[in-house]
């Protein structure tokens, strides 16, 4: 697992958007594993920014989303297709139709959780899956108990999520306890996996991804098992590793490195 730790959250984006980038341009065809919530936003920013200055096409690219609110269309406001149309689709070259979201709406979610297990494998599976983390730990909306090989299906989310959420909602409009959402497993399977997480008030779940036992109750400490892994943090989520000097010392060692190879 490969820790990057950055002054602030704009540092931690542009990083971020770097590393996808670079996977598009080695891989014009890049199948994208694409996460909503805050801390992508600053993220898709610099994509967009990067697709007008001409650094970047997206026109080959496919995408599979984490998740979606179980029982919200997709023209809902606080849909997550509506989400992504917002803040990436709509300002960049991809093709919508290679832009994939859990169904919320589906008539038998059941059965739209294996078509999108199906979809998945039938694009050659996820090059890069990007991921938020949340204040327990969760990684999509597999929340704790989730198990560690799971796979796409509905969630009952907690109440610290919904509490979490619920920001985003009006006073008296309905918000879903239920989701779609991929599976830990699902998400292991992804060939590169960059997790994204700033502030303090993720300090304790990054603790507990980067240092803590293997864990359904932490579920994104099954990031562990993954070769290819890398958090990319602010100073205050970091804040509570055990030896954060530690691990700016191995990135500029790593950095170091790609450099005399030309990798950088």
């Amino acid at each position: 697992m490969k820790v990057v730790i950055l002054k602030d959250a704009a540092a931690v984006a542009k990083y971020g958007a770097n590393i996808f980038i670079k996977q598009i341009s080695r891989k014009p065809d890049s199948v994208l594993g694409l996460a909503t919530g805050s801390t992508p936003v600053a993220l898709y920013k610099e994509l967009i920014d990067a697709y007008k200055s001409g650094q970047v096409s997206f026109k080959k690219v496919s995408s599979f989303n984490l998740d979606e609110y179980l029982g919200l269309n997709p023209t809902h406001p606080q849909s997550y297709r509506y989400f992504m149309n917002q803040q990436l689709f709509d300002h960049i070259d991809i093709d919508k139709a290679s832009t994939f979201v859990p169904p919320g709406d589906a008539e038998d979610p059941f059965t739209a959780c294996a078509l999108y297990e199906t979809a998945i494998k039938q694009k050659g599976g996820i090059d890069i899956q990007l991921l938020g983390i949340g204040r327990n730990g969760h990684i999509g909306f597999n929340e704790p108990s989730s198990s560690l090989m799971s796979r796409t299906r509905i969630k009952t989310l907690t109440r610290a999520t919904i509490d979490d959420n619920a920001r985003f909602f009006g006073p008296d409009e309905y918000q879903p306890h239920l989701s779609i959402t991929m599976g830990i497993g699902t998400i292991l399977e992804s060939k590169k996996v960059v997790l994204l997480a700033t502030g303090e008030n993720k300090a304790e779940a990054i603790k507990a991804t980067v240092e803590g036992p293997l864990t359904a109750a932490c579920p994104a400490s099954a990031l562990q098992l993954h070769e290819q892994v890398v958090l990319v943090i602010d100073e205050a989520a970091a804040s509570l590793l055990s030896d954060v000097e530690l691990y700016k010392h191995i990135e500029i060692e790593n950095q170091k490195l790609l450099e005399r190879l030309g990798r950088a």
